[in-house]
C-alpha cells in the first residue's frame, strides 16, 4: 500500500487540477442554467455531441480517482500549500541607508520553512539583524563583499531561523549606501503549481471548442460529423486498443541500461503514442476527404450551403479531435505507467524506494514532451488533408510516411559532414524549406540529460505549427478549388 501511495500521488495531484477545471467549467454552466436554460442546454448538447463527451468521462474518471485516494495522500499538506500561494514568490527590496544608521527598518515578510534563497547587495558593509540593538555587536548577516547569496547547494549558513517581518540594517561607515536584495520563497508542496496548469488546461480546451462551434457553426458540424464517423472507426479502437498494450508492456521490458530504464520508457512510450495518433491522421483524411471526393459523397454535403473553404476546415479540424482524444486517454494511461516504472525499478534492483517527488518529476517532465507529439501529429495530419484533395488512400500514406522520414532526417542532413557536396547542401536546404521541421519535436535530448521543455520553447513550437498547418490548408484548398467533384 505506501508503494501504490508513492507511485499514484503525482498521478492524484493532476487529477486533484483537471477536477478544479471540471468544477469551475461546471460553476460556468450552472451560472449559465439559471440565467438562460436555452443556452445551457445548447451547451449541454454540444458536450454530447461531439469528441469532449468522451474527454469528460475521462475527466470524471480522474475526480474519481482524486476522490477515492484521498485517504492515502498528502491532503493536509495540499491545502495548507494552496492557502499560501498568494503569499509566496520573490520578495525584493531597494532602499538607501544614511551614513552612520543604525537599525534602519526593512519590510520583508516571509516563512522561513518557505525560504529558497536570498541575495543581499551593498557598496558598503552592513550588518542585518532581526532585532533592533545588536547592530555589529551580534549581527546576524554580515554583508561584506557587495552581495551575500545563499542557496541550499552552497556551504553558507541560511542565519534565518524563525520567521521574518522586519530586518534591521546598520551601515557604520560615512557613505550612504544603497541596500538590494530578493527573497524567493515557495510553499512546502510546489508541486500544487501545476494545479492551475491542469485546470486551465481543461477550461481552455473547453472555451476553444465552444469557440470554433460559435465562431464557425458550419464548419463545427462537419468537424463533428467527421470526428464521430473517425471515433467509431474499427481502426482507432484498435489502434487505442495497442497503443494501451504497449504502454503497459514497456513497463515490464529490461532495457538493460543500468538504472536509465525510465528514459527508454519515456522515449519509447511517447514514439508509440505520436506514430499511432499519426496513422489515425492518415487513415481518417483518405477516408473522409478522398473516398468522398472519388464517391461524389463530398458532391452531396457542398450542395448544402457549405463551402469548399468550410468542408476543408471541417475536415481538418474533425481529424484533429480524434488525435486530441487519443492523446488523452493513452497520455493519462502513459503518466501512470512512467510513475510506476520508477517504483518498480528501485523494487527491481534492490534500492531504496524513491519518494513520490521523485516520480512526480518524471511525470511531469514527459508532460511537454505530449504537447510536443500533439503538435507533429496535427501538422501531419494538415499535410494528409491537403495531400487528400487530390491523391487517394495509397499515394497519401506513401507520400505522408516519406515527408516523416525526411522531416526527422533533414537536420541531420544538413548539418553531416556530405552536406559539404554542393547537391546535398541544396537537398538539405530545400527540406528544411518546403518540408516542416519535425526533429523540433522531439524532446530525447532533454529527456537524457533528466531537464525540462521550458515553455518559451513550447510557444515558439505551438507559433511554428500554427503557420504550418496554415500554410498547408491554403494549399489544400487551393487543390480542392478547381477540383472536379461530378
Amino acid at each position: 500500500m505506501s508503494n501504490l501511495a508513492i507511485w499514484l500521488t503525482p498521478i492524484w495531484l493532476l487529477a486533484v487540477g483537471t477536477t478544479l477545471g471540471a468544477l469551475v467549467l461546471l460553476a460556468v454552466w450552472a451560472v449559465s442554467w439559471a440565467v438562460n436554460r436555452r443556452w445551457a442546454r445548447s451547451l449541454r448538447s454540444t458536450v454530447a455531441e461531439s469528441v469532449l463527451l468522451p474527454i469528460t468521462y475521462a475527466l470524471l474518471a480522474l475526480a474519481a480517482l482524486a476522490l477515492v485516494a484521498l485517504p492515502v495522500m498528502p491532503v493536509n499538506r495540499l491545502l495548507s500549500s494552496l492557502q499560501r500561494l498568494p503569499h509566496v514568490g520573490p520578495v525584493t527590496f531597494s532602499e538607501m541607508v544614511e551614513a552612520d544608521k543604525e537599525d534602519f527598518e526593512l519590510t520583508v515578510p516571509f516563512r522561513v520553512d518557505e525560504l529558497l534563497s536570498y541575495s543581499i547587495e551593498s557598496e558598503q558593509e552592513v550588518a542585518i539583524n532581526l532585532e533592533a540593538g545588536n547592530g555589529f555587536a551580534d549581527p546576524l548577516l554580515v554583508v561584506e563583499d557587495g552581495i551575500l547569496q545563499w542557496t541550499p547547494s552552497n556551504s553558507l549558513p541560511r542565519g534565518f531561523e524563525a520567521d521574518v517581518t522586519t530586518l534591521y540594517v546598520t551601515n557604520e561607515s560615512d557613505v550612504a549606501t544603497e541596500v538590494k536584495g530578493t527573497f524567493l520563497t515557495d510553499v512546502e508542496m510546489p508541486e500544487v503549481h501545476h494545479l492551475m496548469i491542469a485546470a486551465g488546461s481543461v477550461i481552455l480546451l473547453y472555451l476553444l471548442y465552444f469557440l470554433v462551434s460559435w465562431l464557425a457553426p458550419s464548419v463545427s458540424v462537419i468537424a463533428t460529423a467527421t470526428a464521430k464517423e473517425a471515433m467509431s472507426q474499427p481502426l482507432f479502437l484498435l489502434l487505442t486498443i495497442i497503443g494501451g498494450a504497449a504502454l503497459i508492456a514497456f513497463v515490464y521490458i529490461p532495457y538493460n541500461t543500468f538504472g536509465e530504464d525510465v528514459k527508454m520508457l519515456t522515449t519509447s512510450g511517447m514514439t508509440t503514442i505520436k506514430v499511432l495518433a499519426i496513422i489515425t491522421a492518415l487513415w481518417t483524411a483518405s477516408v473522409s476527404v478522398a473516398d468522398e471526393i472519388e464517391g461524389r459523397t463530398a458532391l452531396t454535403v457542398l450542395s448544402k450551403p457549405v463551402g469548399r473553404r468550410q468542408f476543408i476546415l471541417g475536415k481538418f479540424l474533425g481529424i484533429v479531435w480524434p488525435i486530441l482524444l487519443m492523446f488523452v486517454i493513452l497520455g493519462i494511461l502513459f503518466l501512470f505507467t512512467v510513475s510506476y516504472k520508477v517504483v518498480y525499478d528501485a523494487r527491481e534492483s534492490s534500492k531504496v524506494v524513491p519518494d513520490w517527488q521523485v516520480c512526480y518529476s518524471e511525470v511531469v517532465r514527459i508532460v511537454p514532451g505530449l504537447v510536443l507529439a500533439f503538435f507533429e501529429a496535427v501538422v501531419m495530419a494538415s499535410i494528409s488533408v491537403a495531400i487528400s484533395t487530390r491523391l487517394s488512400m495509397l499515394p497519401n500514406l506513401v507520400i505522408c510516411g516519406s515527408i516523416y522520414v525526411l522531416g526527422h532526417l533533414g537536420p541531420q542532413i544538413a548539418q553531416s559532414a556530405i552536406a559539404e557536396n554542393v547537391f546535398v547542401a541544396f537537398v538539405g536546404r530545400l527540406i528544411a524549406v518546403i518540408l516542416p521541421m519535425l526533429e523540433y519535436y522531439e524532446i530525447e535530448g532533454a529527456i537524457a540529460g533528466s531537464s525540462s521543455v521550458p515553455p518559451e520553447y513550447l510557444g515558439m513550437t505551438l507559433l511554428y505549427s500554427v503557420l504550418y498547418c496554415t500554410a498547408a490548408m491554403l494549399l489544400a484548398l487551393v487543390l480542392f478549388e478547381d477540383r472536379d467533384l461530378a
